[in-house]
């Protein structure tokens, strides 16, 4: 590493910054971007459904059973895209609208479309997170938008 660069990887301080796979490994961490991550794999076609079984309530999981099949975010066939090429997850967002409660949106960028994917997620009482409720808005195939009743949790 040049010094330039030492110089450039610590704070006004002189401590270190974390390096940009450290960053990128904590922001993983954080329940939002990791069920965002887990959703986009699975409504893509690359992640079993059965995977998140443990990581999602009965009606979530019940939607993602129903999406799964159609793979609504696997990549569409284009110009440059190989066969298992996956959506990425652009931007990941959340408000908390109450303690144990995250309300998240990502934005899934498949090479120049991008699509939305909302999801609740509540604190259940182990201290683990667990996906209540999911949206992705329109599907490809025309089959209208997903079942997101941030109450109902469906």
């Amino acid at each position: 590493m040049s010094a330039a660069a030492a110089v450039s990887r610590r704070s006004a301080r002189g401590t270190a910054l974390p390096s940009p796979g450290a960053q990128r490994r904590a922001q993983e961490r954080r329940p939002h971007q990791w069920f965002a991550r887990q959703l986009l794999l699975t409504l893509a076609g690359e992640l079993p459904v059965h995977a998140l079984l443990g990581h999602a309530l009965p009606a979530a999981y019940d939607r993602l059973i129903e999406l799964a099949p159609l793979a609504p975010l696997r990549r569409r066939p284009g110009p440059g895209t190989r066969p298992h090429d996956v959506p990425t997850v652009r931007e990941c967002g959340l408000s908390r609208p109450c303690d144990g409660v995250i309300e998240a949106f990502a934005r899934i960028a498949d090479g120049e479309r991008l699509r939305a994917l909302a999801f609740r997620l509540e604190l259940g009482a182990d201290a683990r997170w667990r996906c209540a409720a999911l949206d992705i808005g329109p599907t490809p195939t025309g089959r209208g938008p997903g079942q997101f009743d941030p109450v109902g949790g469906r």
